[in-house]
């Protein structure tokens, strides 16, 4: 679950990640691209203390887009780089040398050559999208499709997970590629409790 905020509205999406959490929500990214280093520290120990509250769903993993010394400070599950962040390997290297071996790296893909570019660099998992067409994701290009991401999953051996335009409908289609899992910003904001929203998705 990808999720943005603007200003001032901090406490709205740390009650959103609370109620993904009780609704079964594995892992939070959080993307707040605008915020001061201080008040992003803040919001990811916000969302690491509803995390510790929510019964039985110790397991769910709270990321920090881009900023290790956020997601470091914060003592959140890992970082998640885009395509304008530190390179993988750089990261990777900094989870050593801190000595944080379970800090999770993550990579933004938008190719196959990125894909395992970012696998071979030590990234844990990788995002990769577009798979359908999206507003948020037209930048990187067109549709990446179903059959290109049932490559990339073939071809690297960490998890995959699908971004870009996934829906209700098309969530299973991406998990019967092989992908370990979907991210989505639209979809969790749509109409309706996000308690549905889970439960369709592991139906479907």
């Amino acid at each position: 679950m990808r999720l943005e905020a603007g200003q001032n509205r901090e406490a709205a999406l740390v009650q959103r990640i609370e109620n993904a959490l009780r609704a079964g929500v594995d892992w939070v990214q959080i993307r707040e691209k605008d915020l001061p280093a201080r008040d992003l520290v803040d919001l990811t120990r916000a969302a690491i203390g509803v995390r510790k509250k929510a019964p039985g769903r110790g397991d769910v993993r709270i990321l920090v887009n881009d900023r290790f010394d956020v997601a470091w400070a914060a003592g959140a599950a890992g970082v998640h780089a885009g395509e304008t962040s530190l390179p993988v390997r750089v990261l990777v290297d900094a989870r050593h040398s801190a000595g944080l071996e379970n800090f999770l790296v993550g990579a933004s893909c938008h190719s196959m050559e990125g894909a395992i570019d970012a696998a071979e660099a030590g990234a844990d998992y990788l995002f990769f999208g577009p798979i359908f067409e999206t507003p948020s994701k037209a930048p990187f290009g067109p549709p990446q499709g179903l059959a290109k991401l049932t490559q990339v999953c073939s071809a690297v051996s960490i998890p995959v997970i699908a971004i870009g335009g996934i829906t209700l409908e098309n969530a299973s289609a991406c998990r019967e590629t092989g992908a370990a899992g979907i991210a989505a910003i639209r979809l969790f904001q749509q109409d309706g409790e996000i308690a549905e929203i889970v439960a369709d998705l592991t139906t479907k």
